[in-house]
């Protein structure tokens, strides 16, 4: 079967927009039995064996030095069952935290699905962090457990231990019995030597906390954002329509579990839709990523904009000395992907790359450009079936006020009661009830709606300039610098202005053997000027080598607004090569 011609599940977008019912997904997902005990381990790997898909292959584990390891839906549903008994052996009851400093590796995904078969909850860090970042969040999330490596433990977690008094367990997947008992931890090998191939799961429903992600935001204070088992239908649901699983798909997600899409469609979506999913425990490399590509005959891939422009640094070329011909879809989230981006794909792989959005928050998928519905490139899509987006006005007394005319500036929101919704911002209730108001969940995004419907990011409110009473969104002036032949990324920023309040200054990088001067920088600026006006164009121009990202490819703008103004960084343990 030619997996890469398959007509898309979602034929018709009005069609499925207007006859769309949760209760219905619902039932795909659990069958006809519906009940309020509900376990994302289970459906994820009991389902598929019920299924009958327990011969085929779950996940390849390719390996930092080019190994691979098959399981199949078969042996993922034991492997996770004695995993899930020896955690328990070792002390994990039903509302414990267990934390994960691992990378994409096998006691990655076992650890996971180990822990939420004890009603446990699991909360992923980046495994590069150092150990003030972990200490912080392992405080705020008391911590019971982590799952690392050896050299991690000596280095980042030995340090901290003491000032984490809620850490009982730690497990090593790398160590002896021996070198475990040494550190006062727990061998992965002895883990599963006490796990018993049955196990009776802890009963879990719909609301039971399952999943802890943590995300600095714009303020730079990490914030734990806790997900329910009631994730596992929008995970379910939007991996089968905006990323267009058919059986018998090789699917990559190239996110660190670190970030929450390594969690929602490195691990969950795939499995719930019975699909095969690879897991790549190596870093970026071009090279690296197109022969995974080739050799593993991928069909539907997952990566962030960061990654697509620097594939675009390195040309079509590279794309073309490659067999891509299993690709079907290729999707983009994390920061907006800027059009030209979204024209690149056609050359380098003859098709878009499908922009779309969703936050730590929402859990999953909620706007997205589809295979049957035309691309409009620079935007995020329309809302998934089953999403009602909006934009919506902040008015002077604190309430919001929907606006409904197209290509109106305002707040992007949501409609709350979408099933991955987050439950809550740890210990911050305050917080958590600000993000709702009159009927909304407020993402803090800037964007705008057009006559068709479509969604256009133009920043985070927190991120808003406000120059000679005109209010701009950083994205759109980085989109148009991004614009010129010159450039490769840009950012902005608001800096003060005794006249204006504020000016946009602009930071870019170039592409690669171009010269920075100043007669390129006045060239960069007359373009910005013709295409925005002087109203919105930066009036000043930086060059960078490169320009400050989080992990998850977001663009640091505060970072560039803390060091123009001389003002303090705050917490740096998500930046890109940060520590």
């Amino acid at each position: 079967m030619n997996l890469r011609i398959l007509e898309p599940n979602l034929a018709s977008y009005p069609a499925a927009a207007k006859e769309f019912r949760w209760d219905q997904e619902w039932k795909a997902l659990l069958g006809p039995s519906l009940s309020e005990s509900v376990n994302l381990a289970e459906l994820s790997t009991a389902r598929a064996v019920r299924s009958g898909l327990s011969e085929q292959r779950a996940v390849r584990f390719v390996g930092a030095g080019g190994s691979r390891t098959d399981w199949t839906y078969g042996e993922l549903h034991a492997k996770s069952l004695r995993a899930a008994s020896g955690l328990r052996t070792f002390g994990i009851k039903k509302g414990d935290r267990v934390f994960s400093l691992l990378g994409r590796t096998p006691e990655f995904l076992l650890g996971i699905l180990g822990t939420l078969w004890n009603g446990a909850v699991f909360a992923p860090l980046y495994s590069s962090f150092g150990p003030e970042p972990i200490r912080t969040r392992m405080e705020l999330g008391r911590a019971k457990a982590i799952l690392t490596t050896t050299d991690a433990y000596r280095k980042k977690i030995a340090p901290i231990r003491a000032m984490v008094p809620s850490l009982e367990t730690v497990i090593l997947t790398d160590a002896s019995y021996e070198e475990a008992r040494a550190l006062r931890a727990i061998s992965w090998s002895m883990l599963l030597d006490e796990g018993r191939a049955k196990f009776e799961s802890e009963p879990t429903r719909l609301d039971d906390p399952a999943l802890l992600h943590f995300t600095s935001g714009t303020t730079g204070m990490p914030k734990g954002v806790l997900h329910a088992h009631s994730a596992a239908v929008l995970h379910f649901t939007s991996g089968r329509l905006a990323l267009d699983f058919h059986p018998g798909d090789v699917f990559w997600c190239t996110a660190d579990p670190g970030w929450v899409t390594g969690i929602s469609y490195g691990v969950f979506s795939p499995l719930l839709n019975g699909v095969t999913s690879i897991l790549d425990e190596g870093p970026f490399d071009p090279i690296r990523w197109y022969k995974i590509l080739q050799e593993e005959a991928v069909n539907v891939w997952y990566t962030s904009p960061t990654a697509i422009r620097m594939l675009m640094r390195e040309g079509t070329e590279l794309a073309a000395k490659h067999d891509l011909s299993s690709l079907r879809l290729i999707a983009s989230v994390g920061e907006p992907l800027n059009a030209e981006a979204v024209l690149w794909g056609k050359e380098a792989f003859q098709m878009a790359i499908l922009d779309n959005w969703w936050q730590t928050e929402t859990g999953g998928i909620l706007i997205s450009n589809f295979r049957s519905v035309p691309v409009k490139p620079g935007s995020m899509g329309v809302p998934m079936p089953g999403i009602e987006a909006a934009i919506v006005e902040r008015l002077p007394d604190g309430s919001v006020r929907e606006v409904r005319s197209p290509l109106v500036k305002g707040e992007r929101a949501i409609r709350p009661g979408w099933p991955s919704m987050f439950r809550g911002y740890l210990g911050d209730d305050d917080r958590y009830r600000s993000r709702f108001r009159d009927g909304f969940y407020l993402t803090g995004d800037l964007a705008m709606r057009d006559q068709d419907g479509y969604f256009w990011f133009l920043g985070r409110a927190d991120d808003l300039i406000k120059s000679a009473g005109h209010l701009i969104g950083p994205f759109e002036v980085e989109r148009v610098l991004m614009e010129h032949p010159a450039v490769w990324e840009a950012a902005v920023i608001g800096k003060p202005d005794p006249v204006s309040k504020e000016i946009v200054k602009g930071f870019v990088a170039l592409k690669k053997g171009i010269q920075e001067n100043d007669s390129l920088r006045i060239e960069i600026l007359a373009h910005a000027r013709k295409r925005l006006g002087p109203a919105i164009a930066p009036k000043e121009i930086a060059f960078l080598p490169e320009i400050p990202h989080t992990r998850s490819g977001k663009v640091m703008r505060r970072l560039l607004r803390a060091r123009e103004l001389g003002l303090p960084e705050g917490d740096l343990s998500t930046l890109e090569g940060g520590p």
